[in-house]
């Protein structure tokens, strides 16, 4: 008995020591996995990186990881114009089977999804925010954008001008709008338009309705859905094959 209760304690000890081993490496392991993200997708700052699963030696020595999460507090992504980049703020992603090569120089995410927000001041930059000819003698301009519940998107648009000359016009409609992911695209299309000065749906569309790219996000994934909400829409994004470095 007296051996057997030797052999217990020892076991619980080797156990603790594992676990202890077992912490240090994967703390270690996330820092250095946070900065080879941090180079390979030129971010400006070091990301959030949670290596989940345990025991995470067992992992590294099948040479594939269960489960990783990543955040990235802000990315600049491109818009499809040169030089011009849109923020996405609290990007969060969860990976699943990580594969990595043996000297760790490269990586690969079987699958990913996660969620991130454009804020509405960032989508503003896209909108027709200058004051825009849409005929007898009227223009036109977003002023605003906002959650309009139910996932809807409010937009306030300023019109002015004096219709064909005769009658002024001076006042801001706003108008909900759908939100949607298009071909890798963010679409604001107007549910229903009201009256302006007698124009027609399609001129006053050209203010209300507009689109916004977001490419190039970090490892390759892509926009999924969108949603309007409090603080900006909510994207959802999706990816296979998803290269976290290398």
């Amino acid at each position: 008995m007296r051996a057997l209760r030797i052999l217990l304690i020892i076991v619980v000890i080797l156990g603790g020591l594992f676990v202890i081993v077992d912490r240090v490496a994967v703390h270690f392991a996330e820092g250095q996995a946070a900065d080879k993200l941090k180079s390979s997708q030129g971010l400006a700052s070091t990301p959030d990186v949670n290596i989940k699963g345990f025991p995470f030696l067992t992992q590294v020595a099948g040479g594939s990881l269960d489960d990783v999460e990543v955040g990235i507090k802000s990315y600049d992504a491109a818009t499809g114009e040169a030089g011009k980049t849109i923020r996405i703020e609290d990007l969060k992603a969860d990976m699943k089977g990580v594969s990595f090569s043996g000297d760790y120089s490269s990586a690969t995410a079987s699958s990913a999804t996660g969620t991130a927000t454009v804020s509405y001041d960032e989508l503003m930059k896209t909108a027709k925010s200058q004051p825009t000819d849409i005929g007898l003698g009227v223009q036109a301009k977003v002023v605003g954008l906002s959650d309009g519940g139910n996932g809807k998107i409010k937009v306030a648009v300023k019109v002015s001008g004096t219709v064909a000359g005769a009658v002024p016009v001076d006042r801001t409609v706003s108008v909900l709008s759908t939100v949607s992911v298009v071909n890798n695209k963010v679409e604001v299309h107007a549910d229903s338009l009201p009256s302006v000065a007698g124009l027609a749906e399609d001129r006053v569309r050209t203010i209300t309705d507009f689109q916004q790219v977001i490419d190039q996000l970090p490892g390759g994934i892509k926009l999924d859905k969108v949603e309007a909400a409090e603080d900006g829409v909510k994207i959802t994004v999706k990816g296979s094959d998803v290269k976290l470095a290398g």
